[in-house]
């Protein structure tokens, strides 16, 4: 039985994908506003050493968060694609292993062994070795 809850039902899964997109339109924000400072400042040519390096720093940071955003996204979409395909082959696995009812698993204990696999049995060819056989 499984016990770990589906992943739609996950609080951490679910936290990743809330704090990735939190992260990139945070650092979209930021990222936007101290260029968009930046730009007016220069091109009215009122830009002090503050705004611009300082606005740089700040642009930095923003484009960093962006892309944490764009990381953690990714990481939830893989993390959902491996949870799928690890749910599909351990119901596969159980669906082998195990037999449908308990009258097939009764059925296949006490049947004998098929005409078939008697027949080919009987018609192989064994192995002659060096006098060993003879």
């Amino acid at each position: 039985m499984n016990t770990r809850p589906r992943l739609t039902r996950s609080i951490p899964f679910w936290l990743l994908v809330a704090g990735s997109l939190a992260s990139g339109a945070a650092g979209g924000v930021v990222l936007m506003d101290k260029l968009a400072k930046m730009e007016t400042a220069l091109t009215a040519g009122t830009a002090t050493g503050v705004d611009v390096y300082v606005g740089q720093i700040w642009a930095v940071l923003g484009a960093i968060l962006v892309g944490v955003g764009a990381i953690g996204l990714l990481l939830a979409f893989t993390l959902g694609a491996l949870r799928a395909f690890a749910v599909a082959t351990r119901a596969q696995r159980a669906a082998d292993d195990e037999p449908a009812t308990a009258q097939d698993a009764a059925a296949t204990e006490d049947a004998p062994p098929s005409a078939a696999a008697q027949d080919a049995s009987d018609t192989t060819p064994q192995p002659v070795l060096d006098g060993a056989g003879r």
